[in-house]
């Protein structure tokens, strides 16, 4: 799905969308990625949602955002409570999202200049 919002060229928006990537500006991103307004982490998870640890979220602890949206595919599923400890004691708030939710949501947070990371899984093919 395209998407198109009125945005600033000096943060990372979401442009496109599918089951088996994603578009930043023009870059296309076919594996994991974080996008945050001022960077962007390309394949910060090896693996997909079931291979998610505590390691990934410490990754995800120290990114200095307020907000982080967690996308998890064409589905929405919730990772283990006891995966959550290093976001608590950050106190980062976290969004479980589909995929396709998840990018949108993340547009409409930098369009409000909120700190907000999107750490995205895509579906195994």
């Amino acid at each position: 799905m395209k998407l198109h919002l009125d945005k600033s060229d000096q943060y990372n928006t979401i442009a496109r969308y599918d089951a088996t990537h994603v578009m930043v500006g023009t870059t296309r991103h076919e594996s994991s990625v974080i996008v945050m307004p001022d960077r962007i982490e390309p394949d910060w998870h090896q693996g997909g949602f079931a291979t998610l640890d505590e390691t990934a979220f410490e990754h995800l602890a120290g990114l200095g955002c307020e907000i982080l949206i967690l996308g998890t595919g064409m589905k929405q599923r919730f990772p283990h409570p006891k995966l959550l400890k290093s976001l608590m004691a950050a106190r980062i708030g976290l969004e479980v999202m589909d995929l396709g939710s998840a990018c949108r949501t993340y547009n409409i947070l930098v369009a409000e200049h909120r700190t907000v990371a999107a750490a995205l899984l895509f579906d195994p093919v």
